[in-house]
């Protein structure tokens, strides 16, 4: 591989305008396929392995356009006068001529006649083209605009409108972007050398976007996968170009030539972000194993992102290194000023003196972590419902208003359906009323076939309170055979257990495979289950800062939270899945220059400060990266993404602080020797992988410049 890289590195610095030509055209090759084969993002809700699931398919069987979507329309009175029937009865009849609307409840009047609570079921599921986003938003406010326009509050609450409202509004991505290119500068000290990462990255993130397209016309792709895909394609884009920039810097700065500096750094650096995009994307392989098709699609996305922006790293920053010459430089450097003394890399300091004290610096980092992680033990995941949606949302506004005027229940009523050969739908709906927690229970209506009974029963308490999948499970438990309990809450509440118990599985496979992977690497067998194991601590470490600020409330309402809120069932295997993916990331780029150092000088304590000091600065600018871009996704209004991008934002932050420069110097000290030590069987037993090739190694005598001269026209570039 490395004579391989070389040669790509030297061919595209020496030609660089022929590989920008190929990208170009690449570009425009995959926009055009998109365009002309790609298929549109669409979700699927169907959860085949969830119990309501079971009510949903029976309802689809009996009921003519049943199972389909559902919204709700909220109409109030500020003042408190009674609302006039006629304005109610004109709404009820604008509502039922919208298109897929198959049934409109009569409006359901406050007890003071100050509200009004009109229910809708569409014909088709919330993911049918038509009423996805803005399709099925914009009929149902230009239905309620009349009522608005006479000084009438009216709001949307319910599965269609909040899918809709939760749509991404691109700001976040936008101020990630310009935070980057800000720490690019300080970091390089040249606006050209800024530049490159992230063009490199957005170049790559283009393709993969079109590739994204692609694939949505192979099968259902989530509306939210873009959105992940983008926000991981562009933190690792950047980070890869930015190991591969800092190391060709490097190697000017040592008088080597634009094109065999860009051909080492593609041998060494190169190496390691290969074998790091392979840990990324075990990681993302391990989300279908979460058991949704949503993750699957999740993982596909973020894959071709991560594929793409690899490519664009390997072909790219050697080409327009060699574009830039010199000008990479800090221009103090190219006029010469930087000829005084050079001082010791704070890094290194830094890390001599956790070296020095590594059982003190040991046993602070890991105290401080388990202090972070110690919440999580008290999570509680939900899926997103109106209550955690933002306070300026239509969606929240219609939620607070039926808690109020109707109970927080009537936000997620319980769909009981009864096979009518099998159970009594009156003799079921009188148990449920008499069951505690159970606030409302309407009247039974038989199918048109006779087969089924179907009545709606509202909770005492709101969909997310655990009061309430505590009354689901209670319920079950107590209905006899032939009766099914479906709708949108305890759908949710399958969600979050289903999530909860495969979230294990998800870390099994990710960290055994991945395990595994560095054991090739760094043929060791502590250093893998070290990285793990840290990995691990500092993911959870996340997860506890989630519950605090947004189960606990502490902080939210910097984010936009007004109140505690449950952590998304989303969010655990998501984040994981990407996190650890990121963090072995930083694994390899640090683990790699140690071991070359450890394995030419045989010094265990001062290889971990060489390996820190050559690779502090650029992981810690990478981290201080991504972590700009996942914050601007914390910006967005959805509540799921807020805590995805906070999250893995928090996860970046101690990794690239706690971790690595604390917990990895100071474990690697007390263990000496032992970091590199792995059984003989196994060593014979396992491949061989290197991750980074030092530039001091014996295979420079093999990967001569006249070589790659001779075969650059060769590489096909």
């Amino acid at each position: 591989m490395s004579r391989i890289l070389h040669r790509l590195g030297y061919a595209t610095a020496a030609h660089p305008w022929r590989t920008i030509c190929a990208w170009i055209a690449l570009v425009v090759i995959a926009f055009g396929l998109a365009g002309a084969f790609g298929g549109t993002t669409r979700d699927d809700y169907d959860v085949p392995d969830a119990r309501a699931q079971v009510g949903v398919d029976q309802l689809r069987a009996h009921v003519p356009d049943g199972g389909g979507a559902t919204a709700q329309v909220v109409v109030h009175d500020r003042e408190g006068d009674p609302l006039a029937g006629a304005d109610l009865d004109a709404l009820v009849e604008r509502l039922a001529a919208l298109d897929h609307v198959s049934v409109v409840s009569p409006p359901r009047l406050s007890a003071d006649g100050d509200t009004a609570l009109v229910s809708l079921a569409y014909d088709a599921p919330v993911t049918e083209p038509d009423l996805v986003g803005a399709k099925g938003y914009d009929p149902l406010e230009q239905a309620i605009e009349p009522l608005r326009e006479a000084g009438i509050q009216a709001e949307l609450g319910g599965e269609l409108p909040g899918g809709a409202e939760s749509q991404m509004t691109g700001t976040g991505e936008l101020a990630g972007i310009i935070a980057a290119l800000v720490l690019l500068v300080v970091a390089f000290g040249s606006v050209v050398a800024a530049g490159l990462p992230l063009a490199i990255a957005l170049t790559g993130l283009g393709v993969g976007t079109a590739g994204v397209t692609l694939l949505a016309a192979t099968m259902d792709v989530s509306t939210a996968a873009p959105t992940v895909a983008t926000m991981v394609g562009l933190g690792v884009g950047i980070d890869y170009a930015l190991l591969l920039v800092n190391r060709h810097v490097e190697f000017l700065r040592q008088g080597l030539d634009k094109r065999e500096a860009a051909a080492r750094a593609m041998a060494t650096a190169g190496r390691s972000v290969v074998f790091a995009s392979l840990t990324v994307l075990i990681s993302l392989m391990g989300l279908k194993l979460g058991g949704l098709a949503v993750y699957a699609t999740f993982g596909y996305a973020t894959a071709i992102a991560v594929v793409s922006v690899l490519a664009a790293a390997l072909t790219l920053v050697p080409a327009l290194c060699g574009l830039a010459g010199g000008r990479l430089l800090p221009r103090k450097v190219r006029k010469g000023a930087a000829a005084r003394v050079a001082k010791t890399p704070l890094t290194a300091r830094w890390a001599r003196r956790v070296t020095r004290r590594p059982v003190a610096f040991g046993l602070a980092a890991l105290v401080f972590l388990l202090f972070l992680a110690a919440p999580v033990l008290g999570m509680r995941t939900w899926p997103q419902d109106g209550s955690s949606a933002s306070p300026d949302t239509s969606q929240r506004k219609a939620y607070d208003l039926i808690a109020d005027e109707y109970g927080a229940g009537a936000n997620g009523p319980f769909t009981f359906v009864v096979e009518t050969g099998t159970a009594d739908a009156a003799a079921v709906a009188a148990q449920v009323a008499a069951t505690d927690g159970v606030e409302v229970v309407g009247t039974p209506f038989t199918s048109p076939d006779g087969e089924l009974a179907i009545f709606d029963m509202e909770p005492t308490y709101g969909p997310s309170d655990e009061r309430t999948s505590e009354l689901l499970s209670d319920l079950r438990a107590e209905m006899p055979e032939g009766v099914e309990i479906t709708g949108t809450t305890p759908i949710f509440a399958d969600i979050s257990g289903m999530l909860s118990e495969r979230l294990w599985l998800v870390v099994g496979f990710v960290v055994s495979v991945s395990v595994l992977l560095l054991a090739m690497m760094f043929r060791s067998v502590v250093v893998p289950i070290k990285a793990a194991a840290m990995n691990l601590l500092s993911i959870a470490a996340s997860y506890g800062v989630l519950v605090a600020i947004f189960q606990w409330g502490w902080g939210g309402s910097v984010l936009g939270i007004d109140h505690a809120v449950a952590v998304s069932s989303w969010i655990p295997i998501l984040n994981f899945a990407i996190l650890f993916g990121l963090s072995m990331d930083y694994e390899v780029f640090l683990l790699s220059r140690i071991r070359e150092d450890w394995l030419r000088t045989g010094d265990a304590t001062g290889s971990v400060e060489r390996g820190l000091a050559a690779t502090g600065r650029v992981i810690s600018s990478a981290a201080a990266i991504m972590v700009v871009v996942f914050l601007g996704f914390s910006t967005e209004a959805d509540t799921v993404v807020k805590q995805l991008g906070l999250g893995m934002a928090i996860a970046i932050v101690l990794d690239a602080t706690v971790v690595r420069m604390v917990l990895v110097p100071s474990t690697m000290t007390l263990l000496g020797r032992w970091n590199w030590w792995i059984p003989a069987w196994l060593d014979r037993l396992l491949p061989a992988i290197r991750a980074e090739v030092d530039e001091t190694d014996a295979i420079w005598a093999e990967l001569d410049t006249t070589d790659a001269r001779a075969d650059d026209d060769k590489v096909g570039v």
